[in-house]
C-alpha cells in the first residue's frame, strides 16, 4: 500500500523527500546565515569605541540590547504565524518576511549611527516573525500526517538551520572583525538575497502547501482587523524608535520596556487559558503541569542566549586568540553550538531510541537541560581558573563552555514542542504553540536585565551565581517531577 501523499506537492526529487524540502532546507539554511552572521558581530559592532568602526555605547547596555533582540524575535513569531493562518498564507509569510530581513540587514549595513541600528533591527524582528515560524510550518505541510518520511524531513530541514548557523561566523565575523563591521552585515544581507532567490525559483516545488490562510479572515471583517492591527502595531513601533532615538525614553527604556513586555505576555496567555470555560479539568491540570516546564525553558533561554553577549564578550575581551600565530575571530565561537549539534543531534536520537520506553520524563529532559545549561556556567568559573599564563581563557575551554550548552540544548529543546502539542486545551491548540515561543522570549527579556549585573571583572562570581542558581532549579524540578506527572494525566 502506497503511503498517502499532500496534494499538489511533487513528491520525489530530494533524497526520498519532496522535491520542495530542498527549497525550504536552502531558503532556511540561508535565513538562518544570516541570522547567526549579523548576531555574531552585533554586540562588538554596538560597543566597540567610535575609533574601532563601534558606536561606542556601553557595554552592559549593548549586551542588553542583543537579548532583548532576541526575545523581540520570539514574540512576533506569534503574529507572524497569526498572519499567516489567518490572512496571506505560509507561501506569502516567507517571502515577505525574507524581504524584509534582507532590508534590515541592509539597514544595519548602512554606517548610519544608531538610527540606522534601530531601523535595522525593528525591519529584521518584523521579517523573522513572518518568516521563521511559516517555512516551518510549510515543511510539515509537505507530507501528510501518517507519512513515515515527516520525522526524517524534519531532521535533514534541522541540518539546514546548523549549516547556516556554522558558517555564518566565519564569513560575516571574519569580514567584520578583519575588514569593517558593515561589510559584515552586509554579507548577511548577501545570504539572505541567495535565500531568497532559490526560494522564489523553486516555489512551484511547495504546490499548494500554504499557498492559502488556514483559518481565513472573514471578508466582511478582514479590512477592518487588519487596519485597526497594522496601525497599533505601526504606531507602536514608531513610538518606541522616536523616544528612543529623542532620548526621551533612551536606549535603556526601550530594553526596560521591552523586558516587561516579554514578562507580562505569558502571564496574561496562561490566565486567560486557566479561566476559560472551555477546556475540561484534565486540560486545565495539564495547562498547570506545563507551567513548570514552560519556566524551566525561559530559564534555560536566559543563559543559552547569552552566547551572543556575555559568551561573546568573553571570547572577545578575555580569550587567548593567538592559536599558532593565527589571530581567530572571536566571532568564530558562535559556530560551535550549530557544529555540536550537526555532530551530536544523531546521536542522542539514537541514544533515544535505544532506550525506547526506559528514557526519561518529559520533567526529567528538561531536569537534564537545565542541568547541562546550568554545568556550562561554571565550567566558564572552571575555565577562568585554569586559564593560560597571560591569565586568559584557553580557546579550547571556552569552546567546550558552547559545547556543553548544546548537549543541554539537545535534551530540553526538541521535547519543549512536544510537550506543549500533548498538554494543549483542544480549544487553545495553536495559542499554545504561540505560547511556547514567549518562553525564550521571557529568558531572552528577563536574560537582558541579568546580564547588566556582568562584567569581565566579576565573570567568576557572575557565572558562579547563575549557574549554581539554575542547577538549584534543575533539583526542585526533578523533586517536583512525580506532581508534575500526575497532573500531566498519562502524557509521556
Amino acid at each position: 500500500m502506497s503511503t498517502p501523499t499532500v496534494a499538489d506537492v511533487p513528491q520525489k526529487g530530494f533524497f526520498g523527500h519532496p522535491r520542495g524540502l530542498l527549497t525550504l532546507f536552502f531558503t532556511e539554511m540561508w535565513e538562518r546565515f544570516s541570522y547567526y552572521g549579523m548576531r555574531a558581530i552585533l554586540a562588538y559592532y554596538l560597543y566597540y569605541a567610535v575609533s574601532e568602526g563601534g558606536l561606542g555605547i556601553p557595554e552592559s547596555t549593548a549586551l542588553s540590547v542583543v537579548g532583548v533582540y532576541g526575545a523581540s524575535v520570539y514574540m512576533t513569531g506569534v503574529l507572524g504565524g497569526w498572519l499567516a493562518d489567518r490572512v496571506v498564507g505560509a507561501q506569502r509569510a516567507v517571502l515577505y518576511g525574507g524581504v524584509i530581513i534582507m532590508l534590515g540587514h541592509i539597514g544595519l549595513a548602512i554606517p548610519g549611527g544608531m538610527t540606522s541600528v534601530l531601523v535595522g533591527l525593528v525591519l529584521l524582528v518584523i521579517g523573522t516573525g513572518l518568516l521563521k515560524p511559516n517555512v516551518s510550518g510549510l515543511v510539515g505541510s509537505l507530507y501528510s500526517e501518517d507519512d513515515n518520511r515527516r520525522d526524517a524531513g524534519f531532521s535533514i530541514y534541522y541540518m539546514g538551520i546548523n549549516l547556516g548557523g556554522f558558517i555564518a561566523p566565519f564569513v560575516a565575523g571574519t569580514l567584520g572583525e578583519k575588514v569593517n563591521w558593515h561589510l559584515g552585515f552586509g554579507a548577511a544581507a548577501v545570504g539572505m538575497a541567495f535565500g531568497l532567490i532559490q526560494y522564489t525559483m523553486g516555489r512551484k516545488n511547495l504546490g499548494n502547501a500554504g499557498l492559502h490562510p488556514v483559518n481565513p479572515l472573514p471578508a466582511e471583517h478582514k479590512g477592518r482587523v487588519l487596519g485597526r492591527a497594522g496601525g497599533i502595531a505601526v504606531g507602536f513601533v514608531l513610538v518606541l524608535v522616536l523616544l528612543s532615538v529623542s532620548g526621551v525614553m533612551g536606549l535603556e527604556g526601550l530594553v526596560n520596556l521591552i523586558s516587561v513586555i516579554s514578562a507580562v505576555l505569558p502571564i496574561i496567555y496562561f490566565a486567560v487559558m486557566l479561566s476559560s470555560k472551555q477546556i475540561t479539568k484534565i486540560e486545565r491540570d495539564r495547562l498547570i503541569a506545563y507551567i513548570p516546564l514552560f519556566l524551566a525553558t525561559a530559564l534555560f533561554f536566559l543563559l543559552f542566549e547569552q552566547q551572543p553577549n556575555t559568551l561573546a564578550n568573553l571570547a572577545e575581551a578575555d580569550t587567548d586568540l593567538n592559536v599558532l600565530g593565527f589571530a581567530v575571530p572571536a566571532s568564530w565561537f558562535q559556530s560551535v553550538n550549530s557544529l555540536t549539534i550537526i555532530i551530536l543531534a544523531p546521536v542522542m536520537a539514537a541514544l533515544w531510541m535505544k532506550l525506547g520506553p526506559k528514557q526519561p520524563s518529559t520533567p526529567q529532559k528538561f531536569v537534564g537541560g537545565l542541568l547541562f545549561v546550568g554545568l556550562s556556567f561554571l565550567w566558564v568559573v572552571l575555565s577562568k581558573s585554569v586559564a593560560g599564563d597571560d591569565g586568559k581563557h584557553l580557546p579550547i575551554m571556552l569552546a567546550m563552555v558552547f559545547v556543553i550548552m548544546t548537549v543541554g540544548e539537545l535534551m530540553l529543546s526538541p521535547v519543549g514542542l512536544s510537550a506543549t502539542t500533548k498538554l494543549a486545551p483542544k480549544v487553545f491548540a495553536s495559542q499554545t504553540m504561540g505560547l511556547y515561543f514567549l518562553a525564550p522570549a521571557m529568558g531572552q527579556g528577563l536574560g537582558a536585565q541579568v546580564v547588566k549585573l556582568y562584567s569581565v571583572e566579576n565573570q567568576q562570581l557572575y557565572f558562579s551565581i547563575v549557574g549554581i542558581a539554575t542547577i538549584a532549579c534543575s533539583v526542585l524540578l526533578l523533586l517536583s517531577a512525580r506532581i508534575i506527572k500526575r497532573y500531566m494525566h498519562g502524557v509521556l
